[in-house]
């Protein structure tokens, strides 16, 4: 129960610090590119309120820790969280041992990258993909109050992406459906009420997010082409609520999807724009 993948999913854009370029003249005869050569660049802290990373996933040992995957959770499934992101927030907002909970933990990146930098983690999921995921919805999270050290979560943003067929999926709520997208935000209300009961006083929570737009079909695309939705700002209101923000950080979203000049030109002829960036709401339980 975890994300979607319009316009692109989450993931990293091309650093200053990427892999050097070698001109194919240069290069050892019979050698691989360079590019899939080199190494993925270590990880260090962000130091600005817009993060990126050449890539989805950092390399084995790039964090200092002793994983040795190739990706952290898994690199095919559908709308997967950036652990290069998750990386950043357990380096500021946790320490060794720290309890580290994701309500919504997909294909478990979260839990690569928690026990990678000796945290622990916890994950949960309506759709486990694999054994050491808990099933569990969201909104009734079987842990006891005041436990967790830090909550990351990726939810769906709308209907994009079918997750399960179970139908207390939060991906089956539209947020610009005809209720103008109560029952999706009722949900998510829900969800930031069991991260507040969970999470420990004076620690962290970070949520990573998208706003959509959804294109109109039928006789009302002539009319209006589409409707957008603003999750991030409706969702950072409902988490006002109850924690104190600490920051905004703006993700730059490089997914394949958005090197198709097909989607670029269907953008211009509709006058929208695709998504370019997920938010990370990073907030402190008072």
């Amino acid at each position: 129960m975890r994300k979607e993948d319009s316009g692109a999913a989450g993931g990293g854009g091309r650093g200053a610090h990427g892999p050097k370029f070698v001109p194919r003249s240069k290069q050892r005869a019979g050698a691989a590119p360079a590019r899939a050569r080199s190494s993925k660049p270590p990880l260090r802290l962000q130091t600005t309120t817009l993060w990126e990373y050449p890539s989805q996933h950092y390399a084995p040992g790039a964090s200092g820790g002793t994983l040795d995957k190739t990706t952290q959770g898994e690199a095919s499934y559908t709308g997967a969280t950036p652990s290069w992101v998750i990386w950043q927030l357990l380096m500021r907002y946790t320490r060794e041992k720290d309890l580290v909970v994701d309500p919504m933990v997909g294909s478990g990146t979260t839990l690569d990258v928690a026990r990678d930098i000796g945290r622990r983690g916890l994950g949960y999921d309506l759709n486990p993909t694999r054994e050491d995921v808990i099933r569990a919805d969201a909104r009734k999270l079987p842990l006891e109050d005041g436990k967790a050290d830090f909550v990351f979560i990726d939810p769906p943003y709308s209907t994009h992406v079918d997750y399960s067929d179970d139908p207390r999926c939060i991906g089956k709520l539209d947020a610009a459906g005809e209720d103008g997208g109560a029952a999706y935000y009722n949900a998510m209300r829900a969800v930031i009420g069991e991260i507040d009961r969970v999470l420990k006083p004076r620690r962290y929570m970070a949520l990573y997010v998208s706003d959509s737009w959804k294109k109109h079909k039928g006789k009302s695309a002539a009319a209006t082409p589409g409707v957008f939705m603003p999750i991030g700002f409706e969702l950072f209101s409902i988490m006002r609520e109850r924690f104190v923000p600490v920051d905004v950080i703006a993700v730059v979203r490089h997914n394949k999807k958005l090197t198709r000049g097909n989607w670029h030109k269907a953008a211009e002829e509709g006058n929208f724009f695709l998504r370019g960036f997920n938010y990370l709401f990073i907030m402190k339980k008072a």
